[in-house]
């Protein structure tokens, strides 16, 4: 008898993450270490987060490209909970100066 399914149905109710939650890209409030990217990342295509963190380190020493990836993450990626990203509070800012 698989119980895989039921299971991960408990967990989501314990957690409070529904399948609307996870169908939209945002930066985590909760498990974040720097901007929220990668754990927005790791929710939104649900693998571990460790998977996610080991793909920026790897890309950051192939190359350098996690950096400026991440940034672009933080800029335009919206904080769980906001529907307005970093770049649209710049450009909001901006426009009123």
């Amino acid at each position: 008898m698989d119980t895989t399914h039921n299971d991960n149905a408990s967990n989501d109710t314990k957690t409070g993450d529904t399948t609307e939650d996870r169908s939209r890209l945002q930066r985590a409030v909760d498990g974040r270490i720097l901007g929220g990217v990668a754990a927005g990342l790791s929710q939104y295509l649900d693998i571990d987060i460790c998977v996610v963190r080991i793909g920026f380190v790897a890309l950051g020493l192939l190359g350098g490209i996690a950096i400026p990836l991440y940034l672009a993450g933080w800029l335009l990626i919206p904080e769980e909970g906001s529907d307005s990203t970093i770049a649209d509070d710049l450009l909001d800012h901006a426009h009123r100066s």
